[in-house]
């Protein structure tokens, strides 16, 4: 059904459209996501999560039960995957990246987990049908351009529970401040909100928690600072004073470095498998 004449699923589709018109080649690409994580996971000699993750697995975790089999889409390096298999009966996991099933296997192994499987494959085309307690996937859907038939198979996929994370916003704020005063910033398009209307679009209200996180960048040097948050300016002139400026209120200097904190969000959605 559509929700007052809107379609949420094509509004998906059409907002992996970039700021020059086309789809980045990321997600059309399967030969180019596979590159930009073999290249990600070489420097990654351990698994290490990312900051954040600690305070988003302290809610997640209340939501599995220790008799659970669970499926994890896109585990990407194992924010979430290692904590979860310690929690629950077994832990399936699906990946379209080799390069991404061979480390967490190398981890896996290194860290004496028995109690994982390791599919290569990605979860849009995988054909069985296979049961599990829980369903759970987080920042997996960039490239999923039928997110109503993806987020359908995960609902049909499992027999007690439904989670779908995603980070979100705000932007940095040096940016928001700056499309203010007229900037031409490239935001992001999807969020976690257009997940949340395309499952009522399905019939399905799922719950939502939001997690408060915070971000800390530390850059050697100035010049290097400017670099990494001028990148999503569009403008082709702007002023390199007026957007120092603004990034000066937001930069701490520190024995040399260069710190910007900030803070964003995740949310957690997740729903009890229905028939729809």
């Amino acid at each position: 059904m559509k929700t007052d004449n809107f379609d949420y699923i094509e509004l998906w589709r059409k907002a992996m459209v970039d700021h020059t018109g086309h789809i980045p080649k990321r997600l059309n690409d399967d030969a180019a996501e596979e590159a930009f994580w073999s290249t990600r996971v070489e420097g990654k000699k351990q698994h290490k999560e990312d900051p954040y993750a600690k305070l988003v697995q302290q809610e997640l975790l209340t939501l599995f039960n220790q008799d659970d089999h669970v499926l994890e889409i896109g585990p990407g390096w194992g924010n979430y995957t290692f904590a979860i298999a310690e929690e629950v009966r077994k832990l399936t996991c699906i990946d379209s990246s080799k390069s991404i099933i061979s480390f967490l296997a190398s981890q896996a192994n290194e860290k004496g987990f028995e109690n994982m499987e390791l599919i290569h494959n990605k979860w849009e085309s995988e054909t069985k049908r296979e049961k599990y307690d829980v369903v759970f996937g987080f920042n997996c859907y960039y490239r999923m351009k039928e997110i109503g038939h993806t987020l359908l198979k995960m609902n049909e996929s499992a027999t007690r529970l439904v989670i779908v994370g995603m980070t979100t916003g705000p932007e940095k704020p040096h940016y928001m401040e700056l499309k203010q005063r007229g900037y031409t910033i490239n935001l992001r398009k999807r969020d976690y909100i257009h997940i949340l209307n395309v499952l009522y679009q399905l019939g399905i209200l799922a719950d939502c928690k939001i997690v408060k996180l915070k971000s800390k960048k530390i850059y050697s040097s100035y010049e290097e600072m400017i670099r990494d948050n001028t990148t999503k300016i569009l403008d082709q002139h702007y002023s390199d004073h007026e957007v120092k400026t603004i990034l000066d209120k937001y930069v701490v200097e520190k024995e040399g470095k260069y710190e910007y904190e900030y803070p964003f969000h995740a949310a957690l959605m997740y729903w009890s498998p229905k028939g729809i």
